[in-house]
């Protein structure tokens, strides 16, 4: 099967039809799968605080933090070699793709032991039941959920590389199909716990950190023995001189994504201890309500990554630009959904979870102006990713990190929880306003080089 999704020897007009008909159908493809993915992730979340109640539900999120921390620490090399893969594919030189490929997973499989040993003495040498504000007599078995959270995780670590590959063979549904297929399988687990009358922590945390192992394991055959066999990892073709680009470029990566997570991560962990668990379980659902946007946002942001790559690799600047303009319309629709959002919140909780959660109104306001600010750097910050101008988002992404924590311990008494949301919009604001301007800076100056 052919890696390159285009001719070598086509147009810059074949070139840009072809990547605008593949985004097409990308977009179309992933809209069915986020659909159901859609119902789904708000299922399971339903489903499970039913299975656990309100209080153990904010601990099995909070413990969730852990799972998006250990995802993060590959060191950029996940997206740094989605980059550099879809612009060797876009080049043609398939040797070097398997070489970057293959570096990649060898390099995941030794970062993975020490982290695994990082974060399983952090679970049995901290006192988790401090940190997160539990009572250790109505959750016993918190370290071994703990345990059996980052075991899980870490081998999926390495496996979930499979999703990277296809977002620079500029297939993100499939990456997405991978994501829901993981999800579903999640809830089917999760509903038979609920319907066998025998919740417990644990076995949620097994039903949701096997799931996704399962789907990515799976994949991994299909995908490099039948699919895409000359792609497939082989120690042959390891090649340490390639890890200097990988990192140069990954280690970027990895310091917005770990920049991010603080802020992400931490907010569970910040309301857990400064209220309660049950209040990370109100914040949550309020997140998880207006995340609906950010999962129609990225469906049709996401192809556009590695397009970009391609395309400013063949410098067809007027392709990136006619994008932004698109995705800054879809930007309009969003906020017009916001606001929809937010006048019939009270209602879509009650019928999504019930009368046990209670948000309140400047609550999913603050939640929706968040929601929208991430979106707005989102979009330019996709095209950036794409062409590797990752400088200022680092700066910018590290300055909200260090400030996040101290805003939200100032808002958090006059204003309670909704004090760590107005810490988060002032903590991305700046980066927002800035990846605007960088995006406009950098197509002048590539438009003056040409």
């Amino acid at each position: 099967m052919s890696l390159n999704p285009f001719d070598d020897k086509a147009t810059e007009e074949q070139r840009s039809q072809s990547r605008s008909r593949l985004i097409k159908r990308n977009v179309l493809f992933a809209f069915c799968l986020r659909g159901w993915s859609g119902i789904v992730y708000l299922s399971l979340i339903a489903v499970t605080l039913k299975c656990l109640g309100i209080y153990e539900n904010g601990i099995w999120l909070a413990i969730s933090s852990v799972i998006v921390w250990i995802d993060t620490m590959d060191l950029g090399l996940g997206n740094g070699m989605r980059n550099i893969l879809a612009s060797t594919i876009a080049l043609g030189d398939n040797e070097r793709a398997r070489q970057v490929v293959s570096t990649t997973f060898f390099m995941l499989a030794l970062i993975v032991i020490p982290l695994a040993v990082l974060f399983l003495s952090l679970a049995n040498g901290v006192d988790m039941y401090a940190l997160l504000n539990v009572d250790a007599k109505r959750v016993t078995d918190l370290r071994e959920v703990l345990n059996v959270t980052i075991a899980m995780v870490c081998v999926n670590f390495v496996f979930k590389l499979v999703g990277n590959v296809y977002m620079a063979l500029q297939l993100p549904a499939v990456n997405t199909a991978l994501v829901t297929g993981g999800q579903t399988l999640g809830l089917i687990l999760t509903l038979a716990i609920y319907l066998s009358g025998h919740s417990s922590l644990m076995l949620i945390t097994l039903a949701n950190t096997m799931s996704p192992l399962a789907v990515y394991t799976l994949a991994y055959g299909i995908t490099f023995h039948k699919l895409y066999p000359q792609l497939r990892p082989s120690i042959r073709f390891f090649r340490r001189e390639a890890l200097t680009h990988l990192f140069s470029l990954g280690i970027k990566f990895f310091i917005m994504q770990v920049a991010g997570l603080i802020i992400f991560a931490t907010s569970n962990i910040l309301i857990s201890n400064l209220f309660s668990p049950s209040e990370v379980t109100n914040y949550q659902v309020a997140f998880r309500y207006y995340s609906i946007l950010t999962l129609f946002f990225t469906i049709i942001a996401t192809p556009f990554w590695s397009a970009t790559t391609d395309a400013f690799a063949h410098g067809e600047l007027a392709w990136i630009e006619k994008s932004i303009k698109n995705i800054m319309k879809v930007i309009g629709l969003v906020a017009i959904g916001a606001i929809g959002m937010t006048a019939i919140a009270q209602y879509a909780y009650t019928i999504w979870v019930g009368d046990e959660v209670s948000v309140s109104l400047s609550t999913n306001a603050l939640m929706a102006l968040y929601t929208l600010l991430i979106l707005f750097s989102l979009a330019y910050s996709t095209i950036l990713n794409g062409m590797g101008k990752l400088r200022l988002q680092i700066i910018f992404t590290v300055i909200a990190a260090i400030v996040f924590i101290p805003y939200a311990l100032l808002f958090h008494k006059p204003l309670g929880m909704n004090g760590v949301i107005v810490a988060m919009i002032l903590a991305n604001l700046p980066g927002a306003i800035v990846n605007a301007w960088q995006y406009r800076h950098v197509m002048k100056k590539a438009r003056q080089t040409q």
